[in-house]
């Protein structure tokens, strides 16, 4: 069966499906079929399969621009119909694994993915799942639901494995095509063929691991290191400003060392699906083991208390110019989690916002890229411009996305008192109504 797989792979005679057309699906989809595998997208949203049908990409530059050739060409297809699942060859998941109300593993829609898969799956399918979750998933819940609804063995009568998603929205460098992938699949034969098909469309390394469960953690610890450093300098930060030393100085001063030392920089919280999340994926997985995870528990509530302590010296800053937080105007600069993207998903100013509004303070944000958003079941929608009049209206401007497309001289120049917990106006010499983080 391997060595049969591994030549429709090679002629590209494998029909791919995708199931999730997300920042992760969407991306992979759109390189499945550029290499020349006819691909369908699978998705529950009725809105995102009309628009992929209509070749418009909604998730920015994370997608080729060639998505309406593809669509055009037949080589890609989108549909909410899992009976599709029964035409494809090789399937990927790539849907949300977010956190439920108790901050534990959701995987409801891993789950109900893969008992549409299982409804319709062929035998010599090579299933993949690439959401991020805790180690085990791919064994202990995948594996059983497909052979159970199938009727099918896995390793006998298809292949099952894990490859983490590696997707930075704006990086400007490293796409889906050119990172390096990993691949752990359930015996010899699942990591060879899954690999195989990596490497046919990605122009990366894709590096073999011997099972999912070291994929699965292998993910957890890119992003769990991340979070361990972040809150690392969040909290000498916090200490720094208590005695009066720059912590962006110290940083740019300890990352001349040219070994041993990785700049991590402090600011309102963490973002993003990934680096906020999964540390407690492998906290809650580690209590199945009586294993207590201390040190990644202590940065997880390092990261997730600093929304608080930003409005808690946003308050103190407007103190000190005889200004309470209760009815002063505040505009909030950046709801994206990250520079220079549309993504908001767990951004810390979405929070910082809650906090200030908790102060009833009143509040404003902008940012170019996030025109508005929807938190805790309310609309939010960005003010239309800035000029030095509007700036000139606030009591205090909060700067909590690094955005490169805004004025940051102009602001300067006209507010009253500036937070500016990105370090954005470092090279603004003019500083006496700035503070930084």
């Amino acid at each position: 069966m391997k060595e049969k797989m591994l030549k429709k792979i090679e002629q590209k005679e494998i029909t791919v499906g995708v199931v999730g057309l997300g920042y992760v699906g969407l991306p992979l989809a759109v390189e499945k079929a550029k290499a020349g595998f006819k691909t369908i997208g699978f998705d529950v949203q009725a809105s995102k399969v009309e628009l992929v049908n209509e070749g418009k990409n909604y998730i920015g530059d994370v997608v080729d621009k060639d998505l309406a050739d593809l669509v055009k060409r037949g080589m890609l297809k989108a549909t909410s119909d899992f009976s599709f699942v029964a035409d494809v060859d090789f399937i990927a998941i790539c849907v949300p694994t977010p956190l439920d109300i108790h901050q534990q593993p959701d995987i409801s829609c891993v789950k109900s993915s893969t008992e549409a898969i299982a409804d319709y799956l062929k035998p010599e399918t090579i299933v993949v799942l690439e959401s991020t979750t805790y180690p085990g998933t791919t064994e202990e819940l995948i594996m059983p639901i497909l052979e159970k609804r199938s009727g099918l063995k896995c390793g006998r009568d298809f292949y099952l494995g894990f490859s983490p998603e590696r997707v930075d929205p704006g990086n400007i460098i490293y796409k889906t095509k050119n990172t390096p992938k990993v691949v752990g699949g359930i015996g010899k034969d699942a990591t060879e063929v899954i690999a195989a098909m990596y490497r046919a469309v990605l122009e990366s390394d894709v590096h073999e691991v011997s099972s999912p469960a070291i994929a699965e953690m292998e993910k957890i610890l890119e992003n769990t290191y991340r979070n361990i450093n972040i809150g690392l300098v969040n909290e000498l930060a916090m200490l720094c400003h208590e005695m009066n030393i720059s912590m962006w100085e110290v940083i740019d001063a300890a990352k001349t060392k040219p070994y041993g030392f990785q700049a991590f920089y402090p600011g309102p919280g963490l973002g993003g699906h990934c680096i906020p999340l999964d540390p407690y994926y492998l906290s809650w997985k580690a209590r199945e083991y009586g294993f207590h995870t201390s040190m990644i528990e202590s940065s997880m509530m390092i990261n997730d208390k600093m929304p608080e302590y930003c409005v808690e010296r946003a308050s103190k800053l407007l103190n000190h110019k005889g200004k309470a937080m209760k009815t002063s105007k505040v505009l909030v600069l950046g709801v994206a989690y990250k520079q220079d993207i549309a993504d908001y998903r767990e951004s810390p100013a979405l929070r910082v916002i809650e906090e200030l509004e908790k102060s009833e303070a009143n509040i404003s944000y902008f940012d170019p890229w996030v025109p508005e958003y929807k938190y805790n079941g309310r609309r939010y929608s960005s003010i239309k411009e800035i000029t030095p009049e509007i700036i000139a209206s606030y009591d205090l401007i909060m700067v909590t996305a690094a955005h490169s497309n805004i004025d940051y001289k102009m602001i300067q120049e006209n507010a009253q008192i500036i937070f500016d917990t990105k370090n954005v106006m470092k090279d603004i010499t003019e500083r006496e109504n700035i503070e930084t983080l």
